[in-house]
């Protein structure tokens, strides 16, 4: 049974109302504490049930208006009691509704929460994880992949910064069952495999949000482990771009497989690194400063002039250190016989953060 007044709300969440008014305007006196607390109760449930607030109060304006109460000589109330009563009425009917939507909103937080926890770690049962994942707007039957931004601070999913990069999204492509969120102060999205896009756009958001952060997109992968795979390769090409100093603000792991070969095999790697630059460390001031010069001389495209530059070295000074790495090394930088050994064994040392770290 709904309410006299025709907005659809339920006589329930009006029930003992009209008496209370009446009670008010016979005695004048204000709402009593069980009263008060029913009215707060009814608010929760209101809530609960989905009606909006806004028709919940014009019932209530409604329903005073169908049982004011009369007042006269014999009672102590009057129409002032009665509107401060309805004004407590709807305070505590209001307090309670919203009490319940706050405490929904944080059940919602949580719940989305431990979803992400569980999606990007592999964690519980795939089949539920897979139900779950479309009360979040993804389809994990089909191929998703994941780009994870960071910046120079970490960040919340309620800072500025991850709700902008979401607003500019959301503005652009509008529901494409897109996930945004915040892991370990990360952003990270998560796309479907097929709306690469929506990544690029991401990447373009994200690094001028953090002002200058690195973005890596990791490959399409297909089911609910394929998230997991996408957002651990994403996370292996920022880790790989800080120990080789890569420069670029947006990293595709599809184009950096050759680095994860390289690694795959750590010990002839290691036996690699310590032959062709082992002899560095005879060098005065160690092995540090003269692999640094061929990383650089190597990503100058072995052109000496740039690669001064970027040492801030004389170009005389540069081909001394090059001719010092020959003789101790007996391998040339500049013959592309050995040119090859030496850059792979560089880019071992680097992954491996050698010599800082002995093997």
């Amino acid at each position: 049974m709904t309410g006299g007044a025709g907005n659809g709300i339920p006589d329930e969440y009006l029930d003992g109302y009209a008496r209370i008014l009446a009670a008010v305007a016979s005695t004048g006196r204000r709402l009593t504490r069980d009263e008060l607390l029913t009215r707060r109760e009814l608010g929760e449930r209101a809530a609960e049930a989905g009606f909006g607030l806004r028709a919940l109060v014009g019932a209530h304006l409604a329903a005073a208006r169908t049982h004011w109460p009369a007042t006269n000589s014999a009672g102590t109330g009057t129409t002032d009691s009665v509107l401060a009563a309805i004004e407590q009425v709807v305070d505590a009917f209001a307090e309670g509704y919203e009490r319940a939507q706050r405490l929904a909103v944080r059940q919602e937080v949580a719940a989305r929460r431990e979803f992400i926890d569980d999606l990007l770690y592999g964690r519980s049962d795939l089949g539920r994880l897979a139900e779950r994942a479309e009360r979040f707007g993804l389809r994990l039957s089909y191929e998703h992949a994941v780009a994870v931004a960071e910046g120079f601070v970490a960040y919340d999913e309620e800072d500025a910064v991850p709700r902008s990069v979401e607003q500019a999204l959301i503005g652009r492509f509008g529901d494409r069952s897109v996930l945004l969120t915040t892991k370990a102060g990360r952003l990270v999205c998560i796309a479907p495999g097929d709306q690469g896009e929506v990544l690029v756009y991401f990447a373009k958001q994200a690094f001028a949000a953090t002002d200058g952060g690195r973005v890596a997109i990791g490959r399409p992968r297909p089911g609910v482990g394929g998230v997991v795979q996408s957002y651990e390769e994403a996370l292996n090409v920022l880790d790989l771009a800080e120990r080789l100093d890569l420069d670029d603000p947006v990293l595709h792991a599809a184009d950096l497989l050759v680095y994860p070969v390289l690694t795959r095999d750590r010990q002839a790697m290691t036996e690699l690194v310590l032959s062709a630059l082992g002899p560095l460390e005879a060098a005065r001031g160690g092995a540090e400063p003269l692999i640094e010069t061929l990383s650089v001389y190597f990503d100058a495209g072995c052109v000496a002039a740039e690669a001064a530059r970027r040492l801030s070295l004389s170009v005389r000074a540069l081909t001394y250190r090059l001719e010092r790495i020959h003789k101790l090394t007996g391998a040339d930088p500049a013959d592309p016989v050995h040119r090859y050994t030496l850059q792979t064994a560089v880019i071992g040392a680097r992954l491996m953060d050698w010599p800082a770290k002995s093997f």
